[in-house]
């Protein structure tokens, strides 16, 4: 029989400001309610059972002056990376092919920059437009851009550029020293001035409250426009870096932080990102129930391990989730 006091949930709010307590209502509610009000909200946007699939590759690793505590790839840290210059293109070109052969539909490139130099960017951009006609989806994270580069980029035909805030606005200092909050929202806003998709997301677990959770949720459901792409990434604890030896965030945290996303951001793909590695099966379709529907795909994500596409493919086969084929 129905019950005679049903839980009242939510309604998604099609507007831009968030306020912190509302967000801060939705973290609060009882899990099973949470992940159920995110299903609903993810099965009105999008095929319920399709997750897109996205490979990133490093283009160019380690020695990047920023100070980012999470981050392997920090000249400010003995994490054993062996530095490398930027790739030639046509080893990027490999790579961007195997992803195609492996059903990936975008491809991520990431450089260790705090911002990409004059004469470093034209290969960039020639690498862009090469990848582009092998008939992916192109994304590239490259540090901060002035407006000038974000438009050359966007005439390359980059599709997305990635610039995560990492986390709240008011724990940001105690992870990263070397730029502000508003350096990122600034590359953020050149982006979509140069008329590309955003994707902006963070990292959960780097010691952070609840309440800095809510804090970057809020930031990205908040911009003029909502971020297309919010990967939401589980701290990967690298030796050598500040952050270690932090403690480990609880599982339903983080999966309950995948489900507000989904709620505030409605069409933006919410992206299980870093981390993937170290969760087992159950706990990610739940982050698929919460409303996660893209992964990164392929055993690397720049230096760090990634689930294996072996194994994701025999998940999905068990969960009966497939890869989305075309874009939305």
């Amino acid at each position: 029989m129905p019950s005679a006091n049903p839980v009242q949930y939510i309604q998604p709010i099609n507007r831009h400001q968030w306020g912190q307590a509302e967000v801060a209502d939705l973290f609060a509610q009882p899990f099973m309610d949470l992940v159920f009000q995110a299903q609903q909200v993810h099965r009105e946007n999008f095929e319920p059972n399709q997750v897109q699939l996205s490979t990133l590759i490093s283009i160019k690793t380690g020695a990047c002056p920023e100070d980012c505590a999470y981050c392997p790839q920090s000249a400010h840290y003995d994490t054993d990376l062996e530095k490398e210059k930027l790739l030639p293109i046509a080893e990027i070109l490999e790579a961007a092919q195997k992803a195609v052969d492996a059903g990936a539909t975008r491809f991520c490139m990431g450089a260790a920059w705090r911002n990409p130099s004059d004469r470093e960017l034209p290969q960039v951009l020639a690498t862009i437009s090469a990848v582009k006609e092998l008939g992916l989806e192109t994304c590239a994270t490259l540090g901060m851009l002035k407006p000038e580069q974000a438009h050359l980029l966007a005439e390359a035909g980059l599709d997305y550029y990635n610039h995560n805030l990492d986390t709240s606005e008011k724990y940001y200092d105690q992870i990263i020293t070397t730029r502000t909050y508003q350096n990122r929202l600034d590359t953020l806003q050149s982006v979509r001035d140069a008329g590309m998709n955003v994707c902006a997301g963070g990292i959960v677990g780097m010691g952070e409250d609840e309440s800095d959770r809510i804090g970057l949720l809020r930031t990205l459901a908040n911009l003029p426009t909502a971020p297309e792409s919010v990967p939401i990434n589980m701290l990967v604890k690298v030796p050598g870096t500040p952050l270690e030896d932090v403690a480990d965030l609880d599982d339903f945290d983080f999966i309950r932080t995948i489900a507000v996303a989904r709620i505030l951001m409605p069409q933006s793909y919410v992206r299980l990102s870093a981390g993937r590695h170290e969760m087992n099966d159950q706990m990610q379709a739940l982050c698929f129930m919460a409303g996660a529907n893209s992964i990164f795909y392929g055993e690397e994500l720049l230096t760090t391990e990634n689930a294996s596409s072996d194994h994701d493919r025999q998940l999905f086969d068990r969960l009966g989730i497939s890869a989305e084929k075309a874009q939305r």
